[in-house]
């Protein structure tokens, strides 16, 4: 346990463990936040996973007898922050749960919450533990309808919920703790794989928050900001608003080799410009969707490709397409590539599905039956630059 401000702890769970989030690649595992806040009366602000039920009862034990803790605060009723409500509600028999009206909903749709003491707060409205108070600020689709903020005013103390999270298990709690270009990447990582798609309700939020005095974000997820509050929320500003990167993604999967020769033709090109972009070129089978996803976030400009299976795209192209689709990522400039062995089918389901995120084209598809000639390798060298000249002049999407 670690102490954010005299008697305003983290009382958490570390999972050292967990290598999947609902497809998230948590090869750094994860942090359920949970933080324990005593005055004249005492709140629990979220809960953990249900797994992990007694460890949270057994950290809040060490600081305070159970029964009197007075409110639990449920900023959002996602399982892994909500799943232990049942265990925490019948373990502290004296405390009034609070949330909002959405967030009742939602959980009495998870729980049976009839025998719960339940309060339904509104933005309008704030509870007085003593010498600290609790006021809520409603952020719907950050990243879910009934999420929430909870704001200790005497202490500037933002409860973010998934907000400015990462899934990162360390045994530090706050951001001056760790490397902060990794703690940045880990936040960029969560974002891009959580949040993206709600671009425009963080942008209202931030608005929302700006007019709040806040030296301390403590997220659900991850390290606790108390450094570089300027750093985080000015990437989200830039994650939020769609800006690109001068970036440039090359993502493909290959059969015999083939289209992974135009990938890599394609590659030279644009490294040959030499105009400053970051080019990245990712075997869509060697990676995750969790990296990709990652690095697309900022990418100005893609090429995919891909071979024909089956009269279709290969499967893990297929997935990133429908991964990347759900997310939902501002408009890219894009071209396809691929070879096949009698029918184009891939290359042009990807074409098809670069119309699908109206994206821009920038090239048309290059096409090749077999073996790439060295023609069909000078075009994808050309369509590489062009690529990075595109990548060169990134503008907000």
């Amino acid at each position: 346990m670690q102490e954010l401000v005299r008697h305003v702890d983290w009382v958490g769970h570390v999972d050292w463990n967990i290598r999947d989030f609902h497809s998230y690649d948590t090869h750094r595992g994860a942090t359920y936040n949970a933080y324990l806040v005593r005055d004249t009366e005492t709140a629990l602000v979220d809960t953990v996973k249900a797994p992990f039920a007694d460890t949270l009862l057994r950290n809040v034990a060490e600081k305070i007898e159970l029964s009197k803790v007075d409110y639990v605060v449920c900023n959002h009723a996602e399982l892994d922050h909500a799943g232990s409500l049942p265990a925490v509600m019948q373990a502290l028999p004296n405390a009034t749960l609070l949330c909002n009206a959405k967030c009742r909903e939602t959980l009495s749709a998870y729980f049976d919450i009839s025998g719960w003491s339940v309060k339904v707060v509104s933005p309008d409205e704030s509870i007085s533990l003593g010498n600290r108070t609790l006021s809520f600020l409603n952020t719907p689709m950050v990243h879910w309808p009934e999420s929430m903020f909870t704001y200790i005013p005497e202490e500037k103390l933002l409860f973010s919920m998934d907000a400015f999270g990462q899934h990162l298990a360390t045994s530090v709690r706050f951001d001056d703790q760790w490397a902060l270009p990794h703690l940045l990447q880990e936040a960029k990582t969560y974002y891009a794989n959580i949040v993206t798609p709600y671009g425009k309700q963080v942008q209202k939020t931030l608005e929302a928050a700006a007019g709040l005095p806040i030296s301390i974000i403590a997220p659900s997820h991850g390290l606790i900001w108390r450094k570089h509050l300027p750093e985080i929320l000015a990437a989200y500003q830039a994650w939020s608003s769609g800006k690109y990167a001068r970036k440039a993604l090359i993502l493909y999967d290959t059969m015999w080799e083939s289209t992974g020769q135009m990938a890599e033709a394609i590659l030279r090109g644009a490294v040959e410009e030499n105009n400053g972009v970051d080019v990245q070129l990712l075997h869509v089978r060697k990676t995750t969707l969790t990296r990709v996803a990652t690095e697309m976030l900022d990418a100005a400009a893609v090429a995919l490709g891909s071979p024909t299976l089956n009269m279709m795209m290969m499967p893990q192209m297929a997935a990133v397409l429908n991964y990347i689709r759900g997310l939902k990522f501002s408009s890219k400039s894009a071209f396809a590539f691929g070879s096949c062995g009698w029918a184009h089918a891939g290359v042009e389901h990807l074409a098809h599905s670069i119309e699908e995120l109206q994206w821009t084209r920038i090239h048309e598809p290059i096409k090749v039956k077999y073996r790439p000639s060295e023609a069909v390798r000078e075009t994808c060298h050309s369509a590489g630059r062009l690529l990075a000249q595109t990548a060169a002049k990134p503008v907000a999407g």
